[in-house]
């Protein structure tokens, strides 16, 4: 059993697995078989068909990576993982070849290193799991209530001016909670991201738990940060006050986990499940003591380092810390790849002998290029359509899987955001390029529109069209972002209507870019301006739209 805490307090009250069962219904679910016992069930499934499988056992196939494609008629989703963005040529090669001959060729990159294909039906399945098990690739744990891909600077081990080389604790952490199963019945899904990057690359704000290098007197370890999170509800990661050197990462990792899993007051409901609610409720300090009483010892104390003043995502050409070798960041519009240019990026990478990783913003890059290919290099993945030289909004604007396949999208997401990208390009041409738009179809986040430059979120509008049709629209949201001003977005606006959205935004850059302080970046401009001078500014004087009161702008615990 376990006590009920309120906001940053304890209220009387036991919560009993009884009640638990009660209330919550993945709960009574994962107890009567667990996400990833699924699997020995899919040969019955196949056989008996899609349209008889209950629905359970598709939540079920959430721990597996799968989703259903939209609509459902028995495609799915299939979400690889590959952590901290590392992956070889074969295992490149291998997600290629089955995006060509199961996914009808599409293939996307993802906010959390991984690759997402579609198309996938359910009786080729089993293969598809196998062929990626046989190339050392899994998707147990992509989904569910998981320890999600364990996300981390994508040119670990390469980058010249990285603290130390976390590669090591990122393999074992990734094997760990996947290899003990009970890690795969959290009350949520939870986000880990491991690096001792400089420009902490790796967005640890908006993770539930990152490790963040900070060595001591030549000895590798991490701050921590916890607590962090967007969706619904989003929350900024604390500092923990905590130093933990690097042998003692994953026992610390553990521990913090433990403490929340074993709570079984955030089993209760599914919308106050995430480790973000249990740190905000208590508070960092009382959070770190639980993790200490767990590990049976107390913490060093320590802090996290200063945040860097920019976001930064390692795009472009730079010099390892290997001599005489290279790494390339290339560009992924909207993070849309196929079959064909997984396979040719995988090709080129074993022939020079290189790799590749994956990027948080959905781009990749080629390590190990010798000096003497670099041009070589670039110009052949140039030619695949990826080059380097591209405007950089190409490479620094995100947007969610939205239409066709995701079922909770109201909104077109890459269409619109290609739409934009377009507008903006050919009005501004570079005075837009340090940039981030964050554009997703519903209030899930997948593409962090609380932390963008400007942020869009999908909706509907009031009216309806003229055969009775519901009318796309988009939320827009100010003053977020990370590194150094890192904060989460307002929605300034509301109900854009989808048609006249890239004329908004522009009104708001062209703004910026006429009025700005030197060098002023456009967090920093929009926050020194009120919603209403926003509004006035965005609308051109118009009548505002259906903008939110202060009250109104955000919903609390």
């Amino acid at each position: 059993m376990s006590t009920v805490r309120g906001v940053r307090g304890v209220m009387e009250g036991e919560v009993t697995w009884d009640l638990v069962h009660k209330r919550n219904s993945v709960e009574r679910l994962k107890r009567e078989k667990g996400g990833l016992e699924v699997i020995r069930d899919l040969p019955a499934m196949i056989e008996t068909g899609y349209e008889a499988v209950p629905e359970e056992d598709f939540v079920r196939l959430q721990w597996y990576g799968l989703y259903h494609d939209k609509p459902k008629l028995g495609y799915f989703m299939l979400r690889v993982k590959t952590p901290g963005g590392i992956v070889t040529p074969a295992q490149l090669r291998t997600i290629g070849e089955i995006a060509d001959r199961d996914g009808r060729g599409h293939a996307e990159l993802t906010t959390r290193q991984n690759v997402q294909l579609h198309w996938l039906a359910m009786a080729r399945i089993p293969e598809v799991l196998a062929t990626l098990e046989a190339a050392g690739l899994t998707t147990a744990g992509a989904c569910g209530d998981n320890v999600r891909n364990i996300t981390g600077c994508p040119v670990a081990g390469v980058a010249q001016d990285e603290l130390f080389d976390v590669r090591g604790l990122l393999d074992e952490a990734a094997a760990f909670f996947v290899e003990n199963r009970e890690y795969s019945d959290l009350p949520r899904k939870h986000k880990i991201t491991i690096a001792a990057c400089p420009h902490q690359c790796n967005a640890p704000e908006i993770h539930c738990l990152a490790l963040i290098g900070a060595p001591r007197v030549g000895r590798p370890g991490f701050a921590v940060r916890a607590g962090g999170g967007l969706s619904t509800w989003p929350r900024l990661a604390d500092d923990l006050g905590v130093w933990v050197p690097l042998e003692e990462s994953l026992e610390v990792l553990r521990a913090m986990i433990d403490v929340w899993r074993e709570d079984l007051h955030y089993r209760l409901s599914r919308t106050r499940a995430r480790l973000k609610y249990m740190v905000h409720d208590l508070g960092p300090a009382a959070f770190r003591a639980r993790v200490e009483e767990r590990l049976g010892r107390r913490l060093a104390d320590g802090a996290v380092p200063r945040a860097p003043e920019a976001e930064f995502d390692h795009t472009g050409i730079h010099p390892q810390r290997q001599d005489g070798l290279f790494y390339a960041g290339f560009p992924v519009y909207l993070g849309l790849m196929n079959g064909a240019a997984l396979r040719a990026v995988a090709d080129l990478a074993e022939e020079y002998g290189g790799g590749i990783r994956l990027t948080r913003r959905q781009n990749f890059i080629l390590t190990d290029i010798p000096s003497e290919r670099v041009d070589e290099v670039t110009g052949r993945v140039a030619a695949l359509g990826f080059p380097i030289d591209t405007h950089p909004l190409r490479g620094a604007s995100i947007a969610c899987t939205g239409d066709p396949f995701c079922n909770f999208t109201v909104a077109e997401t890459k269409g619109r955001l290609r739409e934009i990208v377009a507008h903006l390009e050919e009005t501004f041409g570079d005075a837009v390029g340090p940039l981030r738009l964050n554009l997703d179809g519903c209030p899930n986040s997948c593409a962090h529109h609380w932390i963008g430059d400007i942020g869009l979120q999908g909706t509907t509008l009031r009216e309806r069209g003229p055969q009775g049709e519901r009318l796309q629209g988009y939320d827009l949201f100010l003053r977020g972002g990370l590194a150094r001003d890192a904060a989460i977005g307002r929605p300034v606006l509301r109900r854009v209507p989808a048609p006249e959205v890239h004329r908004f935004i522009e009104r708001l850059v062209r703004a910026w870019l006429e009025a700005r302080f030197d060098g002023e970046p456009l967090q920093r401009f929009f926050a020194r301006h009120t919603d209403e001078e926003l509004i006035a500014l965005a609308s051109g004087g118009e009548a505002p739209l259906d903008s939110l009161t202060p009250a109104e702008s955000r919903s609390e615990v």
